[in-house]
């Protein structure tokens, strides 16, 4: 007997990702090839035709794990009796616009959302959020639903980690599926710390097979880092289809847990863990088992990384006070 289907939230799912995420999470790539879903779609009033072409879409794409498709700009409605989220609606930055102004406008949607999610979400619920300031914007969630599980609720640098592992494919010739354990560290900014020193390529150490630490300290880290704007310098538009599958890597490997001894990148809770500031939501290598994650502890950390490592801390932290000015606000 097929299992009872589980209900996974899209918001902005009238948007570029949200358009590339629906079908992937209805094909299994997000809970698994035998896993029926349910999709509850939200955005907002002005996107609401749109979103309601993406429901026929489903609709004709006739998906054998898609038992429904919810549609809706009501947050409450999107949020009842959800068992994972994704959430990838925000407010981007725009031209002129300060820092503050568009964390104002985001810790207004995440706190909607939160008091949507504590009244009528799942209290096992799995929350991916995915809309920058992704950290931050997981935080003001966390904290605004405290009825939620705070390891429940994730951040994603899984693309940051995608990236890594792609670019180490590409310098090296390897197949991606033979690349591990490449690290992302601290915050999804430029501030971001991609980390190759645990790092392997076919089995062998990263900095082995490369044989260029130059590279790897230097040209590797920044073009991870600006990946997101290169990108979209070079199509016009955001990166939508990587990060898109990126979201359902990170489900998966939260649902289905992680290959014995890969591990993977995850905007969690932090307990301090390598020095990071507690109670923000920070990158750690984490490894996953029965629906839990778990960071990976031991690792050696060399001075320069730890040097990086404070820097992304830090900018998470001024993040934070920024967030809680902006709460007090409202």
């Amino acid at each position: 007997m097929a299992p009872e289907p589980k209900r996974v939230l899209i918001t902005g799912a009238a948007g570029q990702i949200g358009y590339a995420l629906a079908p992937l999470v209805a094909r299994g790539a997000a809970l698994g090839p035998d896993q029926p879903v349910i999709l509850h779609l939200l955005d907002i009033e002005p996107a609401k035709q749109a979103l309601e072409g993406v429901r026929m879409e489903l609709v004709d794409s006739a998906y054998p794990l898609l038992a429904g498709v919810v549609a809706t700009t009501d947050v409450n409605e999107a949020f009842n009796g959800i068992d994972v989220a994704i959430l990838v609606g925000g407010f981007p930055r725009k031209a002129g616009m300060e820092r503050k102004d568009v964390m104002s406008k985001n810790v207004s949607i995440y706190k909607a959302q939160a008091a949507a999610l504590e009244k009528h979400g799942s209290k096992n619920a799995k929350i991916l959020v995915v809309a920058n300031p992704a950290n931050t914007n997981a935080l003001i969630l966390k904290e605004n639903a405290p009825s939620i599980p705070a390891e429940n609720i994730t951040a994603m640098t899984r693309l940051d980690h995608n990236r890594a592992l792609g670019q180490l494919s590409e310098r090296t010739g390897t197949h991606v599926g033979k690349v591990r354990n490449a690290i992302i560290w601290g915050n999804h900014s430029s501030t971001q710390y991609p980390d190759v020193n645990h790092a392997t390529v076919d089995g062998k150490p990263a900095r082995e097979v490369v044989k260029d630490d130059a590279y790897l300290d230097g040209e590797f880290i920044t073009t991870v880092q600006q990946r997101g704007a290169a990108i979209i310098k070079a199509r016009g538009l955001s990166s939508a289809l990587s990060a898109a599958s990126s979201a359902c890597d990170h489900i998966r490997d939260w649902v289905l847990g992680t290959p014995e001894g890969t591990f993977v990148s995850m905007g969690v809770l932090s307990d301090g863990s390598y020095g990071a500031p507690k109670d923000v939501i920070f990158s750690f290598p984490v490894t996953t088992k029965d629906g839990k994650w778990s960071i990976v502890q031991g690792l050696d950390i060399d001075e320069r990384s730890a040097q990086l490592l404070k820097t992304t801390g830090d900018e998470l932290v001024e993040e934070k006070a920024l967030a809680q000015e902006c709460l007090a606000d409202l």
